[in-house]
C-alpha cells in the first residue's frame, strides 16, 4: 500500500490512473463521500499490491454496548481481543453491570474468533472515575474476594476470555495495595482459564507527579498482569488546549521509559480512533473540545473548504476553519499519523496495540494495520 497527500487540482480519477488503481477500490477504501469531494492536505491510502506484513501482532478495541452492529461486525476480523466498556462495582465487591446488555456483542466476537473481554472500571454514578471506591476494595480483603468471586462467575456465564482492570486516578497512598489486588485477580483468573490485563496511564518516568500517574506501579503491574496497555492518548484532550491526541514524541517518551520497566512482549500501544474540534480562544475552564470521527474530520475540511495541514513533529493532521465567527481547530488521526505509530510498534518489539475505542469505522486504518502486520487470533 501506498499513502498519497492529496495537492491542489488533484482528484479521484486523476490518482487512480496516476496509481493504476480501481477508482471504486480507492473511494471504498478511504471513505470518499459523493460527490467524491477531496481536501488538499487529505492523506489516501493506495492499494497498490500485495505486501508481506514483517511480524505478528495482537490487536484490542474498546466499544461500548451501543456500537453499532454493522460497524462491530465491519471490525471484527481485525481483531484479537474485544474489551467491553465498562463494568462498575460497589464499595463490597458486587458487579455492577453496563447499561445495555453486551451479549450480543460476546457472540458476535465468538463468531469472527476474537476473544471478548470484560473491562472493570471505578466509574460512580456520575460517569467519572472514583477513586474512592478504588480504596474501599483494595483495602477490604472481603470485598476484593467478592469482587474477583463475582467476576469470575459473570465471565463463565456470558463467555468472557479475559479481564482487563481500567482504574484512573488511584491515589499514591493506594498504590501497594492495588498492586496487590491485580495480583490477586490475576492468580484468581489465571487459575480459571482466563488472563488479565490492564490499563496504564501513560508515565515516561518512575518519579512522574501527578494523581493519574503515582499510583500506578509500571514495574510491579507489569509483572502481575498477562499484559499492559498503554494509554498513550489523551494530551489533546476536551478540557485541554488544542493539540495533537497523541503526539508521537511523547509517545515514544512512555514506550522508551516502559520497556525499561515491563517486557516488551507484554506491551500494547494505545492508538486514538478519534481527534477533538476546539473553538478559539482557548480558555482554561471554559473551553470544551468535541470528539471528532477521524472521516468526519476529513469531511468538516472538505465543507469549510480549508487544506488539511500536517504537523511533522507531532506527526498529527491537523486544520483550522471559521463557524459564525468563531474560529476553530480540529486535531485527528490519518494514514501517515498512524503509520508513524504502528513504526513504534515494530521498532520496540511490542505485543501489538488497542484502540480507544472503536465506536466510528475508519476504515483505512484497519487495512494499513493489516498491511504492516499479521493479526493473531
Amino acid at each position: 500500500m501506498e499513502i498519497y497527500v492529496v495537492m491542489e487540482g488533484d482528484d479521484v480519477d486523476s490518482i487512480a490512473a496516476a496509481y493504476g488503481v480501481d477508482v471504486w477500490r480507492l473511494i471504498y477504501d478511504n471513505q470518499i463521500i459523493y460527490p467524491y469531494r477531496l481536501a488538499i492536505g487529505q492523506a489516501l491510502l493506495i492499494q497498490t499490491g500485495a505486501r508481506s506484513p514483517r511480524r505478528s501482532i495482537y490487536v484490542s478495541g474498546y466499544a461500548y454496548p451501543f456500537i453499532s452492529r454493522w460497524v462491530l461486525q465491519q471490525t471484527l476480523p481485525f481483531l484479537s481481543e474485544l474489551p467491553i466498556f465498562s463494568y462498575g462495582f460497589t464499595a463490597d465487591g458486587e458487579l455492577v453491570p453496563p447499561l445495555l446488555d453486551e451479549r450480543w456483542m460476546i457472540q458476535e466476537a465468538e463468531r469472527y474468533g476474537t476473544e471478548a473481554v470484560l473491562t472493570l472500571t471505578p466509574l460512580g454514578p456520575d460517569g467519572r472515575f472514583n477513586n474512592s471506591l478504588i480504596s474501599a476494595v483494595v483495602y477490604n480483603e472481603y470485598a476484593a474476594d467478592a469482587l474477583i468471586s463475582n467476576l469470575l462467575e459473570t465471565m463463565r456465564e456470558k463467555g468472557y476470555r479475559g479481564l482487563d482492570i481500567d482504574f484512573e486516578y488511584i491515589l499514591p497512598d493506594d498504590r501497594n495495595a492495588f498492586t496487590a489486588f491485580v495480583w490477586k485477580a490475576a492468580e484468581a483468573m489465571r487459575a480459571a482459564g482466563y488472563w488479565l490485563s490492564i490499563a496504564l496511564a501513560p508515565k515516561s518516568s518512575a518519579e512522574q507527579r501527578g494523581l493519574l500517574y503515582e499510583g500506578k506501579d509500571y514495574r510491579a503491574l507489569g509483572e502481575a498482569a498477562d499484559h499492559v496497555l498503554l494509554m498513550t492518548y489523551e494530551w489533546g484532550y476536551t478540557y485541554g488546549p488544542p493539540m495533537a491526541v497523541a503526539p508521537l514524541p511523547q509517545v515514544r517518551d512512555v514506550v522508551e521509559y516502559a520497556v525499561t520497566e515491563i517486557s516488551a512482549s507484554k506491551i500494547n500501544l494505545g492508538i486514538p480512533n478519534y481527534g477533538y474540534d476546539w473553538s478559539l480562544p482557548y480558555e482554561r475552564g471554559v473551553t470544551r473540545a468535541q470528539t471528532i470521527g477521524n472521516v468526519q474530520a476529513v469531511q468538516l475540511a472538505i465543507a469549510k473548504g480549508v487544506p488539511i495541514e500536517f504537523d511533522e513533529s507531532a506527526r498529527s493532521p491537523y486544520f483550522n476553519y471559521v463557524e459564525n465567527g468563531t474560529e476553530h481547530e480540529v486535531w485527528f488521526e490519518d494514514v501517515r499519523s498512524l503509520q508513524a505509530k504502528f513504526g513504534l510498534i515494530t521498532e520496540f518489539g511490542l505485543r501489538g496495540c488497542g484502540y480507544w475505542q472503536i465506536m466510528q469505522w475508519f476504515r483505512a486504518n484497519w487495512l494499513l494495520l493489516r498491511d504492516n502486520f499479521y493479526i493473531l487470533k
